[in-house]
Protein backbone atom coordinates (compact mmCIF):
# COMPACT_ATOMS: atom_id res chain seq x y z
CA UNK A 1 0.00 0.00 0.00
CA UNK A 2 1.34 3.08 -0.81
CA UNK A 3 1.47 6.43 1.31
CA UNK A 4 -2.00 7.58 2.26
CA UNK A 5 -1.99 11.52 3.17
CA UNK A 6 -4.17 10.52 5.78
CA UNK A 7 -6.74 13.35 8.24
CA UNK A 8 -4.47 12.90 10.91
CA UNK A 9 -1.13 13.69 9.47
CA UNK A 10 -2.97 17.25 7.46
CA UNK A 11 -4.25 18.22 10.81
CA UNK A 12 -0.71 17.12 12.44
CA UNK A 13 1.35 18.64 9.53
CA UNK A 14 -0.54 21.54 10.32
CA UNK A 15 -0.88 22.05 14.08
CA UNK A 16 3.10 21.59 14.38
CA UNK A 17 3.36 25.03 12.18
CA UNK A 18 1.19 26.87 14.79
CA UNK A 19 2.52 24.85 17.71
CA UNK A 20 6.13 25.57 16.35
CA UNK A 21 5.61 29.58 16.56
CA UNK A 22 3.75 29.36 19.72
CA UNK A 23 6.43 27.46 21.69
CA UNK A 24 8.87 29.84 20.17
CA UNK A 25 7.04 33.27 21.30
CA UNK A 26 6.70 31.39 24.69
CA UNK A 27 10.30 31.36 24.39
CA UNK A 28 11.59 34.15 23.47
CA UNK A 29 8.98 35.68 26.13
CA UNK A 30 10.78 33.42 28.75
CA UNK A 31 14.08 34.35 28.05
CA UNK A 32 13.69 38.40 28.10
CA UNK A 33 11.39 37.90 31.63
CA UNK A 34 14.33 36.24 32.52
CA UNK A 35 16.68 38.63 31.85
CA UNK A 36 14.79 41.47 33.07
CA UNK A 37 14.34 39.74 36.23
CA UNK A 38 18.08 39.63 36.44
CA UNK A 39 17.94 43.44 35.72
CA UNK A 40 15.29 44.30 37.90
CA UNK A 41 16.51 42.76 41.10
CA UNK A 42 20.35 44.30 40.23
CA UNK A 43 18.56 47.55 40.19
CA UNK A 44 15.69 47.14 43.21
CA UNK A 45 18.53 44.76 45.77
CA UNK A 46 22.15 46.78 44.39
CA UNK A 47 21.80 50.02 42.61
CA UNK A 48 18.72 51.97 44.51
CA UNK A 49 20.26 50.65 47.55
CA UNK A 50 23.25 52.20 47.13
CA UNK A 51 21.92 55.35 46.40
CA UNK A 52 19.75 55.92 49.28
CA UNK A 53 22.72 54.44 51.17
CA UNK A 54 25.03 56.87 50.00
CA UNK A 55 22.54 59.63 50.33
CA UNK A 56 22.34 59.31 53.79
CA UNK A 57 25.91 59.41 54.20
CA UNK A 58 25.71 62.47 52.74
CA UNK A 59 23.15 63.75 54.76
CA UNK A 60 25.20 62.37 57.92
CA UNK A 61 28.66 64.80 56.96
CA UNK A 62 26.14 67.40 56.44
CA UNK A 63 24.52 66.94 59.63
CA UNK A 64 28.54 66.53 61.26
CA UNK A 65 29.41 69.70 59.30
CA UNK A 66 26.75 71.62 61.35
CA UNK A 67 27.11 69.83 64.48
CA UNK A 68 31.05 70.91 64.60
CA UNK A 69 29.91 74.31 63.82
CA UNK A 70 27.56 74.65 66.80
CA UNK A 71 30.11 73.33 69.16
CA UNK A 72 32.13 75.85 67.74
CA UNK A 73 29.70 78.39 68.69
CA UNK A 74 28.09 77.41 71.62
CA UNK A 75 30.72 77.25 74.69
CA UNK A 76 27.68 76.33 77.17
CA UNK A 77 26.48 72.69 77.00
CA UNK A 78 24.32 71.71 74.65
CA UNK A 79 22.06 69.25 72.84
CA UNK A 80 23.98 69.30 69.45
CA UNK A 81 27.00 68.18 71.61
CA UNK A 82 26.16 64.45 72.33
CA UNK A 83 24.21 64.51 69.36
CA UNK A 84 28.24 65.07 67.44
CA UNK A 85 29.79 62.39 69.64
CA UNK A 86 26.62 59.66 68.54
CA UNK A 87 27.14 60.31 65.28
CA UNK A 88 30.88 59.41 64.94
CA UNK A 89 30.33 56.22 66.91
CA UNK A 90 27.33 54.82 66.28
CA UNK A 91 25.58 56.81 63.14
CA UNK A 92 28.57 56.79 60.89
CA UNK A 93 29.79 52.99 61.86
CA UNK A 94 26.45 51.69 60.91
CA UNK A 95 25.74 53.54 57.62
CA UNK A 96 29.52 51.90 56.71
CA UNK A 97 28.97 48.84 57.18
CA UNK A 98 25.54 48.84 54.95
CA UNK A 99 27.59 50.67 52.09
CA UNK A 100 30.76 47.99 52.35
CA UNK A 101 27.54 45.24 52.21
CA UNK A 102 26.69 46.79 48.90
CA UNK A 103 29.89 47.84 47.40
CA UNK A 104 30.71 44.21 47.10
CA UNK A 105 28.83 44.12 43.71
CA UNK A 106 30.24 47.34 42.80
CA UNK A 107 33.38 47.54 40.06
CA UNK A 108 36.50 47.85 40.97
CA UNK A 109 36.64 51.96 40.83
CA UNK A 110 33.46 52.40 42.81
CA UNK A 111 34.79 50.61 45.40
CA UNK A 112 38.55 52.48 45.50
CA UNK A 113 36.61 55.51 45.42
CA UNK A 114 34.60 54.83 48.40
CA UNK A 115 37.29 53.36 50.25
CA UNK A 116 38.97 56.70 49.65
CA UNK A 117 35.53 58.31 51.32
CA UNK A 118 35.95 56.29 54.64
CA UNK A 119 39.44 57.28 54.95
CA UNK A 120 38.74 61.25 54.24
CA UNK A 121 35.55 60.13 57.23
CA UNK A 122 37.88 58.42 59.31
CA UNK A 123 40.68 61.36 59.38
CA UNK A 124 37.35 63.90 59.54
CA UNK A 125 36.28 62.71 62.93
CA UNK A 126 39.84 62.26 63.99
CA UNK A 127 39.99 66.41 63.32
CA UNK A 128 36.34 66.53 65.02
CA UNK A 129 37.54 64.49 68.08
CA UNK A 130 40.04 67.09 68.48
CA UNK A 131 38.33 70.39 68.52
CA UNK A 132 36.00 68.54 70.61
CA UNK A 133 38.45 67.74 73.38
CA UNK A 134 39.90 71.18 73.12
CA UNK A 135 37.05 72.74 73.65
CA UNK A 136 35.10 70.44 75.72
CA UNK A 137 34.55 73.15 78.69
CA UNK A 138 34.42 76.74 79.24
CA UNK A 139 38.02 76.94 79.64
CA UNK A 140 38.92 75.80 76.02
CA UNK A 141 36.52 79.09 75.01
CA UNK A 142 38.42 80.95 76.83
CA UNK A 143 42.13 80.41 75.76
CA UNK A 144 42.14 82.48 72.62
CA UNK A 145 44.83 80.51 70.77
CA UNK A 146 43.09 77.59 71.02
CA UNK A 147 40.15 78.69 70.26
CA UNK A 148 40.94 80.68 66.98
CA UNK A 149 42.69 78.02 65.72
CA UNK A 150 39.68 75.54 66.25
CA UNK A 151 37.78 78.25 64.83
CA UNK A 152 39.77 78.95 61.75
CA UNK A 153 39.97 74.75 60.93
CA UNK A 154 35.55 74.33 61.42
CA UNK A 155 34.37 77.76 60.05
CA UNK A 156 37.10 79.24 57.58
CA UNK A 157 36.72 78.11 53.91
CA UNK A 158 40.60 76.75 53.50
CA UNK A 159 40.13 75.49 57.02
CA UNK A 160 41.09 71.73 57.32
CA UNK A 161 37.83 70.74 58.74
CA UNK A 162 36.17 72.11 56.49
CA UNK A 163 38.06 71.34 53.33
CA UNK A 164 38.20 67.64 54.47
CA UNK A 165 33.96 68.33 54.22
CA UNK A 166 34.18 69.53 50.95
CA UNK A 167 36.36 66.70 49.38
CA UNK A 168 34.16 63.87 50.84
CA UNK A 169 31.23 65.59 49.95
CA UNK A 170 32.28 65.88 46.34
CA UNK A 171 33.21 62.43 46.49
CA UNK A 172 29.78 61.21 47.63
CA UNK A 173 28.47 62.78 44.97
CA UNK A 174 30.70 61.66 42.21
CA UNK A 175 29.86 58.04 43.79
CA UNK A 176 25.86 58.61 43.93
CA UNK A 177 25.81 59.98 39.83
CA UNK A 178 27.66 56.43 39.33
CA UNK A 179 25.43 54.67 41.11
CA UNK A 180 22.49 56.48 39.22
CA UNK A 181 23.94 56.49 36.01
CA UNK A 182 24.72 52.43 36.42
CA UNK A 183 20.50 51.97 37.46
CA UNK A 184 19.99 54.20 34.12
CA UNK A 185 21.98 51.89 32.07
CA UNK A 186 20.62 48.76 32.91
CA UNK A 187 16.51 49.96 33.12
CA UNK A 188 17.32 51.34 29.58
CA UNK A 189 18.71 47.68 28.84
CA UNK A 190 15.95 46.10 30.06
CA UNK A 191 13.64 48.49 28.08
CA UNK A 192 15.60 47.03 24.92
CA UNK A 193 14.71 43.44 25.73
CA UNK A 194 11.46 44.95 25.91
CA UNK A 195 11.74 46.47 22.93
CA UNK A 196 12.63 43.11 20.63
CA UNK A 197 10.31 41.18 22.67
CA UNK A 198 7.58 43.29 21.45
CA UNK A 199 8.76 43.26 17.41
CA UNK A 200 9.05 39.59 17.79
CA UNK A 201 5.61 39.19 19.31
CA UNK A 202 4.39 41.28 16.62
CA UNK A 203 5.21 39.51 14.15
CA UNK A 204 4.14 35.87 15.02
CA UNK A 205 0.47 37.78 16.03
CA UNK A 206 0.27 38.36 11.67
CA UNK A 207 1.83 35.17 11.31
CA UNK A 208 0.04 33.12 13.71
CA UNK A 209 -4.23 34.48 12.17
CA UNK A 210 -2.52 34.14 8.52
CA UNK A 211 -1.04 30.19 8.92
CA UNK A 212 -4.36 29.62 10.90
CA UNK A 213 -6.31 31.00 8.25
CA UNK A 214 -4.47 28.47 5.92
CA UNK A 215 -4.64 25.27 7.61
CA UNK A 216 -8.42 26.44 8.12
CA UNK A 217 -9.12 26.40 4.22
CA UNK A 218 -7.12 23.49 3.48
CA UNK A 219 -9.08 21.48 6.51
CA UNK A 220 -12.02 23.18 5.37
CA UNK A 221 -11.45 21.99 1.42
CA UNK A 222 -10.19 18.71 2.14
CA UNK A 223 -11.86 17.45 5.26
CA UNK A 224 -14.93 20.04 6.31
CA UNK A 225 -17.34 19.54 3.57
CA UNK A 226 -16.95 15.51 2.99
CA UNK A 227 -17.65 15.34 6.45
CA UNK A 228 -20.13 17.43 6.43
CA UNK A 229 -22.11 15.42 3.73
CA UNK A 230 -21.44 12.28 6.43
CA UNK A 231 -23.12 14.42 8.84
CA UNK A 232 -26.27 15.13 7.06
CA UNK A 233 -26.76 11.97 6.23
CA UNK A 234 -26.29 10.54 10.30
CA UNK A 235 -28.76 13.43 11.18
CA UNK A 236 -31.05 12.14 9.17
CA UNK A 237 -30.57 8.49 10.90
CA UNK A 238 -31.26 10.95 14.33
CA UNK A 239 -34.02 11.58 13.07
CA UNK A 240 -35.13 8.46 12.49
CA UNK A 241 -34.65 8.16 8.78
CA UNK A 242 -32.90 5.74 6.85
CA UNK A 243 -31.13 6.85 3.62
CA UNK A 244 -30.28 5.06 0.53
CA UNK A 245 -26.56 4.17 0.56
CA UNK A 246 -23.62 6.60 -0.31
CA UNK A 247 -20.76 6.44 -1.16
CA UNK A 248 -17.53 9.14 -1.27
CA UNK A 249 -14.71 8.88 -3.21
CA UNK A 250 -11.57 9.55 -1.05
CA UNK A 251 -8.60 7.65 -0.31
CA UNK A 252 -8.42 8.78 3.61
CA UNK A 253 -9.97 7.92 6.42
CA UNK A 254 -13.63 9.68 5.02
CA UNK A 255 -13.62 7.28 2.00
CA UNK A 256 -13.53 4.68 4.86
CA UNK A 257 -16.13 6.10 6.94
CA UNK A 258 -18.69 6.14 3.53
CA UNK A 259 -18.45 2.60 3.36
CA UNK A 260 -18.58 2.16 7.01
CA UNK A 261 -22.02 4.56 6.79
CA UNK A 262 -23.66 2.64 4.30
CA UNK A 263 -22.66 -0.87 6.62
CA UNK A 264 -24.59 0.90 9.21
CA UNK A 265 -27.43 1.86 7.48
CA UNK A 266 -28.40 -1.65 5.92
CA UNK A 267 -27.86 -2.89 9.76
CA UNK A 268 -29.88 -0.67 11.27
CA UNK A 269 -32.86 -1.71 8.68
CA UNK A 270 -32.69 -4.90 9.94
CA UNK A 271 -32.12 -4.06 13.53
CA UNK A 272 -35.18 -1.84 13.68
CA UNK A 273 -37.70 -4.34 12.13
CA UNK A 274 -36.55 -6.90 14.87
CA UNK A 275 -36.84 -4.01 17.74
CA UNK A 276 -40.45 -3.76 16.27
CA UNK A 277 -41.40 -6.73 16.82
CA UNK A 278 -39.96 -7.29 20.29
CA UNK A 279 -41.79 -3.85 20.69
CA UNK A 280 -44.93 -5.45 19.38
CA UNK A 281 -44.63 -7.97 22.39
CA UNK A 282 -43.65 -10.77 19.63
CA UNK A 283 -40.86 -12.25 21.47
CA UNK A 284 -40.91 -15.51 19.18
CA UNK A 285 -39.51 -13.35 16.05
CA UNK A 286 -36.47 -14.23 14.46
CA UNK A 287 -33.64 -12.32 14.25
CA UNK A 288 -30.01 -13.09 12.70
CA UNK A 289 -26.39 -11.42 14.09
CA UNK A 290 -24.57 -9.93 11.94
CA UNK A 291 -21.62 -11.49 13.65
CA UNK A 292 -20.67 -12.63 16.76
CA UNK A 293 -19.49 -8.84 17.64
CA UNK A 294 -22.87 -7.42 16.81
CA UNK A 295 -23.51 -6.24 20.26
CA UNK A 296 -26.17 -4.32 19.36
CA UNK A 297 -27.90 -7.36 18.29
CA UNK A 298 -27.38 -9.23 21.20
CA UNK A 299 -28.93 -7.20 23.44
CA UNK A 300 -31.84 -7.04 21.69
CA UNK A 301 -32.14 -11.07 22.16
CA UNK A 302 -31.09 -10.86 25.53
CA UNK A 303 -34.02 -7.99 25.81
CA UNK A 304 -36.30 -10.50 24.35
CA UNK A 305 -35.72 -13.10 27.21
CA UNK A 306 -35.54 -10.66 29.94
CA UNK A 307 -37.60 -7.85 29.52
CA UNK A 308 -40.02 -9.47 32.21
CA UNK A 309 -37.70 -9.93 34.62
CA UNK A 310 -36.15 -6.39 34.42
CA UNK A 311 -38.90 -4.84 34.53
CA UNK A 312 -39.74 -6.71 38.09
CA UNK A 313 -36.36 -5.62 39.44
CA UNK A 314 -36.59 -2.25 38.67
CA UNK A 315 -39.53 -2.21 41.05
CA UNK A 316 -37.79 -3.67 43.21
CA UNK A 317 -34.46 -1.39 43.16
CA UNK A 318 -37.21 1.88 43.44
CA UNK A 319 -38.34 0.39 46.57
CA UNK A 320 -34.82 0.45 48.15
CA UNK A 321 -33.77 3.53 46.99
CA UNK A 322 -36.72 5.30 48.03
CA UNK A 323 -35.76 3.49 51.69
CA UNK A 324 -32.70 4.53 51.25
CA UNK A 325 -33.67 8.41 50.78
CA UNK A 326 -35.51 8.31 53.80
CA UNK A 327 -32.76 6.92 55.52
CA UNK A 328 -30.43 9.44 54.51
CA UNK A 329 -33.07 12.16 55.02
CA UNK A 330 -33.39 11.40 58.54
CA UNK A 331 -29.38 11.14 59.89
CA UNK A 332 -29.44 14.47 57.79
CA UNK A 333 -32.30 15.42 59.88
CA UNK A 334 -30.33 14.24 63.32
CA UNK A 335 -26.56 15.69 61.99
CA UNK A 336 -28.95 19.52 61.94
CA UNK A 337 -30.43 18.67 65.15
CA UNK A 338 -26.68 18.85 66.24
CA UNK A 339 -25.00 21.49 64.73
CA UNK A 340 -28.30 23.52 66.37
CA UNK A 341 -27.63 22.47 69.78
CA UNK A 342 -23.66 23.18 69.23
CA UNK A 343 -24.95 26.93 67.61
CA UNK A 344 -26.75 27.18 70.54
CA UNK A 345 -23.91 26.44 72.69
CA UNK A 346 -21.30 29.04 70.97
CA UNK A 347 -23.84 31.65 71.05
CA UNK A 348 -24.62 31.05 74.76
CA UNK A 349 -21.14 31.72 75.43
CA UNK A 350 -20.91 34.61 73.16
CA UNK A 351 -23.61 36.28 75.03
CA UNK A 352 -22.40 34.91 78.26
CA UNK A 353 -19.51 37.26 76.88
CA UNK A 354 -21.48 39.71 76.50
CA UNK A 355 -22.44 40.09 80.48
CA UNK A 356 -18.53 40.13 81.06
CA UNK A 357 -18.19 42.66 78.50
CA UNK A 358 -20.96 45.01 79.93
CA UNK A 359 -19.84 44.47 83.60
CA UNK A 360 -16.40 46.57 82.47
CA UNK A 361 -18.39 49.40 80.88
CA UNK A 362 -19.89 51.99 83.12
CA UNK A 363 -23.13 52.15 83.65
CA UNK A 364 -25.26 55.09 81.93
CA UNK A 365 -26.29 56.87 85.32
CA UNK A 366 -22.65 56.78 86.28
CA UNK A 367 -22.07 58.56 82.75
CA UNK A 368 -24.87 61.08 83.32
CA UNK A 369 -23.44 61.98 86.94
CA UNK A 370 -19.63 62.87 85.73
CA UNK A 371 -21.35 63.52 82.08
CA UNK A 372 -24.64 65.44 82.41
CA UNK A 373 -24.66 66.80 78.90
CA UNK A 374 -23.27 63.49 76.86
CA UNK A 375 -24.46 60.83 74.98
CA UNK A 376 -22.27 57.83 73.31
CA UNK A 377 -23.61 56.21 70.29
CA UNK A 378 -22.20 52.12 70.78
CA UNK A 379 -23.02 49.74 68.15
CA UNK A 380 -21.30 46.47 67.98
CA UNK A 381 -20.64 44.36 64.99
CA UNK A 382 -21.33 41.23 66.47
CA UNK A 383 -22.74 39.88 70.14
CA UNK A 384 -19.12 41.41 71.84
CA UNK A 385 -17.41 43.94 70.53
CA UNK A 386 -13.85 44.92 69.77
CA UNK A 387 -13.91 48.24 70.56
CA UNK A 388 -15.54 49.96 74.00
CA UNK A 389 -15.27 53.29 76.47
CA UNK A 390 -13.79 54.00 79.57
CA UNK A 391 -14.93 56.12 82.13
CA UNK A 392 -13.05 56.57 85.38
CA UNK A 393 -13.20 59.61 88.50
CA UNK A 394 -10.67 60.04 90.87
CA UNK A 395 -11.63 62.72 93.05
CA UNK A 396 -11.61 66.31 91.16
CA UNK A 397 -9.85 64.36 87.78
CA UNK A 398 -12.35 62.37 85.30
CA UNK A 399 -10.95 60.29 83.06
CA UNK A 400 -12.78 58.95 79.37
CA UNK A 401 -11.28 57.24 76.48
CA UNK A 402 -13.06 55.77 73.29
CA UNK A 403 -10.74 52.43 72.62
CA UNK A 404 -10.50 50.52 69.12
CA UNK A 405 -8.96 46.93 70.17
CA UNK A 406 -7.14 45.09 67.18
CA UNK A 407 -10.38 42.88 65.88
CA UNK A 408 -14.24 42.70 66.03
CA UNK A 409 -16.37 39.84 67.89
CA UNK A 410 -14.79 37.68 70.33
CA UNK A 411 -11.32 38.43 69.47
CA UNK A 412 -11.93 42.18 70.48
CA UNK A 413 -14.02 41.64 73.21
CA UNK A 414 -10.65 39.74 75.26
CA UNK A 415 -8.75 42.21 74.32
CA UNK A 416 -10.80 45.26 75.59
CA UNK A 417 -11.23 43.56 78.72
CA UNK A 418 -7.37 43.16 79.17
CA UNK A 419 -7.55 46.85 77.72
CA UNK A 420 -10.18 48.52 80.77
CA UNK A 421 -8.12 46.42 83.48
CA UNK A 422 -4.84 47.95 82.01
CA UNK A 423 -6.38 51.61 82.28
CA UNK A 424 -7.91 51.17 85.48
CA UNK A 425 -4.56 49.81 86.92
CA UNK A 426 -2.36 52.47 86.07
CA UNK A 427 -4.61 55.27 87.19
CA UNK A 428 -4.77 53.80 90.62
CA UNK A 429 -1.07 53.52 90.21
CA UNK A 430 -0.20 56.71 88.87
CA UNK A 431 -3.33 59.16 89.84
CA UNK A 432 -1.64 62.23 88.69
CA UNK A 433 -0.66 60.95 85.66
CA UNK A 434 -1.13 63.40 82.43
CA UNK A 435 -2.63 61.71 79.08
CA UNK A 436 0.22 61.21 77.28
CA UNK A 437 2.24 59.43 79.90
CA UNK A 438 -1.26 57.18 80.67
CA UNK A 439 -1.19 56.59 77.01
CA UNK A 440 2.84 55.95 77.32
CA UNK A 441 2.28 53.43 80.08
CA UNK A 442 -0.52 51.74 78.49
CA UNK A 443 1.41 51.39 75.62
CA UNK A 444 4.83 49.59 77.30
CA UNK A 445 2.40 47.18 79.48
CA UNK A 446 0.44 46.10 76.46
CA UNK A 447 3.60 45.48 74.41
CA UNK A 448 4.49 43.02 77.62
CA UNK A 449 1.39 41.54 78.45
CA UNK A 450 -0.48 41.16 75.24
CA UNK A 451 2.69 40.70 72.41
CA UNK A 452 5.31 39.36 74.88
CA UNK A 453 5.27 36.09 72.74
CA UNK A 454 4.88 37.42 69.16
CA UNK A 455 7.89 37.36 67.18
CA UNK A 456 8.59 40.04 64.04
CA UNK A 457 6.21 38.47 61.26
CA UNK A 458 3.48 37.67 63.53
CA UNK A 459 0.50 40.20 63.15
CA UNK A 460 0.66 42.42 66.47
CA UNK A 461 -2.09 43.01 68.70
CA UNK A 462 -2.95 46.08 70.01
CA UNK A 463 -5.44 49.32 70.17
CA UNK A 464 -5.85 52.61 69.15
CA UNK A 465 -7.89 55.18 71.17
CA UNK A 466 -8.39 58.60 72.24
CA UNK A 467 -8.33 59.72 75.66
CA UNK A 468 -8.86 62.84 78.29
CA UNK A 469 -8.29 63.96 81.31
CA UNK A 470 -10.51 66.49 82.96
CA UNK A 471 -9.92 68.59 86.40
CA UNK A 472 -13.36 69.76 87.26
CA UNK A 473 -11.60 72.41 89.41
CA UNK A 474 -9.49 74.18 86.74
CA UNK A 475 -11.67 73.57 83.50
CA UNK A 476 -7.77 72.08 81.79
CA UNK A 477 -8.39 68.86 79.90
CA UNK A 478 -5.19 66.88 78.82
CA UNK A 479 -5.66 64.89 75.75
CA UNK A 480 -3.69 62.44 73.57
CA UNK A 481 -4.58 60.39 70.91
CA UNK A 482 -3.37 56.43 69.06
CA UNK A 483 -4.19 56.86 65.83
CA UNK A 484 -7.79 58.55 66.97
CA UNK A 485 -8.01 62.08 66.96
CA UNK A 486 -10.49 64.54 69.10
CA UNK A 487 -12.93 67.50 67.69
CA UNK A 488 -13.61 70.24 69.83
CA UNK A 489 -15.93 72.80 69.03
CA UNK A 490 -16.11 76.57 70.45
CA UNK A 491 -18.36 78.91 69.26
CA UNK A 492 -19.32 76.81 66.21
CA UNK A 493 -15.28 76.54 64.81
CA UNK A 494 -13.76 73.39 64.85
CA UNK A 495 -10.53 72.68 65.83
CA UNK A 496 -8.62 69.04 65.31
CA UNK A 497 -6.29 67.67 68.32
CA UNK A 498 -4.06 65.11 65.89
CA UNK A 499 -3.35 61.83 67.29
CA UNK A 500 0.41 60.07 67.48
CA UNK A 501 0.44 57.62 64.62
CA UNK A 502 1.35 55.10 67.20
CA UNK A 503 -0.95 52.26 67.63
CA UNK A 504 -1.14 51.08 71.57
CA UNK A 505 0.94 47.58 72.03
CA UNK A 506 3.46 48.40 68.67
CA UNK A 507 5.82 50.34 69.80
CA UNK A 508 8.00 48.89 72.83
CA UNK A 509 9.97 50.73 75.25
CA UNK A 510 10.30 53.99 75.59
CA UNK A 511 11.66 54.69 71.45
CA UNK A 512 8.59 56.86 70.97
CA UNK A 513 6.09 58.86 73.73
CA UNK A 514 2.73 60.03 72.82
CA UNK A 515 2.01 64.10 72.59
CA UNK A 516 -0.17 65.33 75.68
CA UNK A 517 -2.19 68.05 74.06
CA UNK A 518 -3.47 70.60 77.20
CA UNK A 519 -6.85 72.39 76.75
CA UNK A 520 -8.24 75.44 78.58
CA UNK A 521 -12.43 74.49 78.63
CA UNK A 522 -14.85 77.17 78.14
CA UNK A 523 -18.33 76.61 78.75
CA UNK A 524 -20.36 75.17 76.26
CA UNK A 525 -17.60 73.47 74.42
CA UNK A 526 -18.63 70.24 72.79
CA UNK A 527 -15.97 67.66 72.56
CA UNK A 528 -16.17 64.32 70.10
CA UNK A 529 -14.21 60.88 71.02
CA UNK A 530 -14.55 58.47 68.09
CA UNK A 531 -13.53 55.16 67.10
CA UNK A 532 -13.01 54.31 63.01
CA UNK A 533 -16.11 52.17 62.55
CA UNK A 534 -18.56 55.10 61.57
CA UNK A 535 -16.34 56.38 58.99
CA UNK A 536 -15.40 53.27 57.41
CA UNK A 537 -19.38 52.15 56.99
CA UNK A 538 -20.10 51.19 53.85
CA UNK A 539 -23.04 52.39 52.52
CA UNK A 540 -24.85 55.36 50.32
CA UNK A 541 -26.43 54.54 46.49
CA UNK A 542 -22.65 53.57 44.99
CA UNK A 543 -21.90 51.34 48.13
CA UNK A 544 -18.72 53.11 49.39
CA UNK A 545 -17.04 54.48 53.10
CA UNK A 546 -19.00 57.02 54.67
CA UNK A 547 -15.32 58.70 55.12
CA UNK A 548 -13.95 61.19 57.62
CA UNK A 549 -14.34 64.23 56.27
CA UNK A 550 -18.10 63.14 55.75
CA UNK A 551 -18.15 62.46 59.31
CA UNK A 552 -16.63 65.62 60.51
CA UNK A 553 -19.11 67.71 57.61
CA UNK A 554 -21.91 66.16 59.79
CA UNK A 555 -20.76 66.53 63.20
CA UNK A 556 -20.18 70.23 61.97
CA UNK A 557 -24.37 70.71 61.34
CA UNK A 558 -25.48 68.94 64.34
CA UNK A 559 -22.99 70.07 66.97
CA UNK A 560 -25.02 73.27 68.22
CA UNK A 561 -27.58 70.97 68.59
CA UNK A 562 -28.70 68.92 72.07
CA UNK A 563 -26.66 65.76 72.83
CA UNK A 564 -29.70 63.93 72.82
CA UNK A 565 -30.97 65.03 69.28
CA UNK A 566 -27.46 64.64 68.02
CA UNK A 567 -27.34 61.33 69.08
CA UNK A 568 -30.50 60.60 67.48
CA UNK A 569 -29.47 61.92 64.04
CA UNK A 570 -25.77 60.34 63.90
CA UNK A 571 -27.57 56.37 64.68
CA UNK A 572 -30.58 57.32 62.33
CA UNK A 573 -27.95 58.51 59.57
CA UNK A 574 -25.63 55.66 60.02
CA UNK A 575 -28.50 53.49 59.60
CA UNK A 576 -29.93 55.22 56.31
CA UNK A 577 -26.45 55.33 54.57
CA UNK A 578 -25.89 51.13 55.35
CA UNK A 579 -29.36 50.36 54.37
CA UNK A 580 -28.97 46.81 53.69
CA UNK A 581 -25.15 46.50 53.64
CA UNK A 582 -23.46 44.96 56.70
CA UNK A 583 -22.19 46.44 59.60
CA UNK A 584 -18.58 46.29 58.86
CA UNK A 585 -17.21 47.09 62.20
CA UNK A 586 -17.60 48.13 65.48
CA UNK A 587 -19.06 51.88 65.78
CA UNK A 588 -18.14 54.11 68.97
CA UNK A 589 -19.02 58.08 68.88
CA UNK A 590 -18.99 60.05 72.28
CA UNK A 591 -19.55 63.38 72.83
CA UNK A 592 -20.14 65.72 75.71
CA UNK A 593 -20.81 69.33 76.72
CA UNK A 594 -19.05 71.08 79.13
CA UNK A 595 -21.34 73.09 81.58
Amino acid sequence: MGFRFTIGRKILIGFSVLIFLVLLAFSLTLITIRKSREINDKITNLYNPSVSALQDMYVLVLQSNTLINNWINTPASSSDKPKLKFLIKFDYPSQRRIIDTLSKGWSQGDRQLCDSIFNDCDRLWVLDRDVMVNLDNVDGYNDASIFLLCQSDVLDNDGVIKVKINTILNNLNNLISIQNEAAHEKRNEMLASFKTLSMAVMLLLIVLPLGGLLIAFLTARTITKPIKFLKNILLSMARGVLPEAQKIESNDEVGEMSVALNSLVDSMKLTTEFAGEVGAGNFESYYQLLSEQDTLGQALLKMRGELRENERVLEAKVIERTEQVVRQKEEIELQNQKLEIVYKHITDSIRYAKRLQDAILPPISFVNRLLPESFILFKPKDIVSGDFYWLFENKNRIYLAAVDCTGHGVPGAFMSIVGNNMLNQIVKENPEINAGQLLDELNIMAGKTINQNADETAVRDGMDMTLCILDTDTKIMDMAGANNSLYHYRNSVLKEYKADKIPIGFVEGNSKHFTNHRIALEKGDTIYLYTDGYADQFGGPKGKKFMVEKFRTFLNTIHPLPLLEQYLKLDSSLESWKGDLEQVDDILVIGFRVN
